[in-house]
């Protein structure tokens, strides 16, 4: 039996004595009553009755045990040209007196408070000064649209906002503090104060006994101790997008979450304490959150906050520098950066301008990683390129190869098999078990492991409605997908992206696996469009590589001929455009659903997470020269 089988077994056999184990590494001022706490099924809970604090966890402990001089963060802006290192014994005593300043404006345990910032190492202590005060913080993404801000303030209703006066974007600057003025114009909950930080390269006017400034109250404030809280106090809230078009306030709790992610980090990501590790997202996304903020610094590793994109800033070189500059061992990011930087540099030549031998991995997640970009970046970088699979709501990874543990062999189209906790399974309308390699709903049998969400913010029936319900027992991922006969998952799409064509359920994650798979394609996506004769059609679309110069005619034929061949005629794929770039939200994923109602000709809303709305025009333009997107 391989060790990852073993381990995975004994976490399914007896997930009490499984996570108690990995409980043991973390500090604890009063050692949990039940691991497991079942009395409210399905809504369990993890170390019911312990205390901790989750802010001591990640920097505290590393002070008092000798690390205190190590790095903690580096923060890299090459939109500002500014390197920035905290040790441990710094970022604490950044944390603790930004914490003090916090509770001189009246937050206190379990006050909320909003922090709405660029990619600044004061996003990042501002969201561990909640932590050590037992606050609740809830991160929304710098610059997003005044009145989705202003719905998240009257959800989570916090005391203080902590903002920035200005982001940074390649050739503009993001004025943030007039959408946060207009945000708590149009909110229905005022909070009591907001504190904000003014850079340099925009700084912003002040109410007058509403706003106060960053420097100055960190100025007055003396270091607040670290607050113990219950295991199942909420840690924060994190805003995603529901069906509805109501945010889901997704809660995180504070015991499960130290024990799970300090846990991945060195059995999934075989990361060591001392060593460097970069979460290339944005502290708004839950990967920022996890893996930017708190597993690395809960591990006793040094954490990167890098403050650019891909491509841009200045080049497509640029993650190979920051890898080189600051020895990072560990990347992770999402497949599209990857396609962004393959798309500007496909022959992968900046990468000799880099001393990469120190660095040992790539790991991609948060959309589909097409075969065609998996075999780039391991051809191109020469190490072990893992797609895991997890989302907000989980907070780590659901499915991932073991880096730590044992490193199993690489399925194009598959994260791999479920990490330790999570017993995947995939039911079919009926909530009957199917075969293997058949598609269905992907589910994970409850409980789910510790670090997950116990519920959302002020909203137990909805959460039941939308996770819970439909398969009782299990909890639904929303992912369509199938388990091999090795027991490897494949994530196919979402399920709502599962079309059905003349009565066949088809999958458009594997179409687009085909598109990718073209030498002239650097991203695509396919969606399902009505059809009044088949239900619906698939529709390709296109971004080719820089510098392909043939007719995009014949590459859009190429790539029928190509989806007919793999596929079938059964998928009906016969029609595509080229674009100059997808829809995508700020943190990557591209807007498939949008995509889809333009074509269909429905109504549709401009998504707030969009990062360039511009395109949306451009995209129904060229879906009208092939019939689609008429009104």
């Amino acid at each position: 039996m391989s060790s990852y089988n073993a381990l995975h077994q004994s976490s399914l056999a007896d997930p009490e004595e499984f996570w108690s184990r990995a409980a043991e590494s973390v500090h604890w001022y009063k050692r949990w009553d039940r691991v497991l706490d079942d009395s409210d099924k399905p809504f369990y809970r993890w170390f019911s009755g312990g205390e901790l604090n989750t802010c001591y966890n990640a920097l505290d402990l590393h002070c008092d045990t000798g690390r205190g001089e190590q790095d903690a963060l580096i923060y890299d802006s090459p939109m500002t040209g500014q390197v920035k290192k905290f040790t441990y014994f710094e970022l604490r005593d950044e944390v603790a007196t930004f914490a003090g300043a916090l509770a001189n404006r009246g937050v206190g345990k379990g006050d909320r408070v909003i922090v709405y910032m660029p990619m600044v190492p004061e996003a990042l202590i501002a969201v561990l000064a909640c932590a050590r005060l037992g606050a609740v913080h809830s991160v929304v993404f710098g610059g997003f649209a005044s009145n989705e801000l202003a719905v998240r303030i009257d959800d989570a209703t916090p005391k203080v906002i902590v903002a920035a006066s200005c982001g940074l974007e390649p050739g503009r600057t993001i004025d943030y503090k007039p959408l946060l003025d207009e945000a708590i114009n149009l909110a229905r909950h005022k909070p009591s104060s907001t504190i904000i930080l003014q850079r340099e390269q925009s700084r912003a006017s002040m109410v007058s006994g509403r706003d106060f400034d960053w420097q100055e109250v960190v100025a007055a404030a003396t270091p607040h101790p670290c607050v113990p809280v219950l295991a199942t106090d909420p840690l924060y809230i994190l805003y995603t997008s529901g069906t509805t078009g109501e945010p889901k306030g997704v809660v995180r709790d504070n015991g499960g979450h130290v024990v799970a992610l300090k846990w991945s980090m060195a059995n999934i990501y075989d990361v060591q304490p001392g060593e460097v590790y970069w979460a290339a997202s944005d502290v708004g996304w839950v990967v920022g959150h996890s893996y930017i903020i708190y597993a690395p610094l809960f591990a006793g590793s040094t954490t990167v906050l890098f403050e650019g994109k891909p491509v841009g800033t200045p080049d497509a070189g640029v993650f190979w520098r920051v890898i080189a500059d600051h020895d990072v061992k560990c990347l992770f990011t999402a497949p599209t950066a990857f396609r962004a930087i393959r798309k500007e540099d496909p022959d992968g030549r900046l990468l000799k301008n880099y001393d990469l031998s120190g660095y040992r991995s790539l790991f991609l997640a948060g959309e589909r990683l097409d075969p065609d970009t998996l075999k780039w970046a391991q051809e191109k970088l020469g190490v072990p390129v893992v797609d895991h699979w997890w989302q907000t709501e989980t907070g780590w990874p659901i499915c991932s190869n073991l880096l730590g543990v044992e490193v199993l062999p690489v399925k194009e189209g598959s994260p791999t098999k479920p990490a330790p906790g999570w017993d995947m399974q995939v039911l079919d309308d009926n909530g009957k078990p199917v075969g293997a390699n058949e598609i269905g709903a992907l589910v994970a049998k409850l409980p789910l492991p510790p670090g997950t969400f116990p519920t959302l913010w002020n909203a137990r029936e909805r959460h039941f409605d939308a996770y819970l319900k439909d398969y009782p027992g299990y909890y639904k991922t929303s992912d369509a997908g199938f388990i091999d006969e090795d027991g490897y998952v494949f994530v196919m799409s979402r399920t709502d992206d599962i079309i059905n064509v003349a009565g066949h359920r088809l999958s458009t994650g594997a179409m687009e696996e085909v598109l990718a798979d073209h030498p002239d394609v650097a991203e695509c996506a396919v969606c399902g469009v009505a059809d009044q004769l088949k239900g619906q059609l698939p529709v390709g679309f296109l971004v080719l590589n820089a510098g392909v110069e043939r007719d995009p005619s014949v590459v859009v034929t190429e790539v029928v001929t190509m989806v007919r061949d793999r596929i079938g005629p059964v998928a009906a794929f016969k029609q595509a455009v080229v674009v100059k770039r997808l829809p995508k939200t700020r943190s990557g994923k591209v807007l498939r659903g949008t995509m889809q109602k333009i074509a269909d000709g429905s109504q549709w809303k401009m998504p707030a997470t969009i990062d360039d709305p511009v395109i949306l025009d451009e995209i129904a333009e060229m879906l009208r020269t092939i019939g689609y997107a008429r009104s």
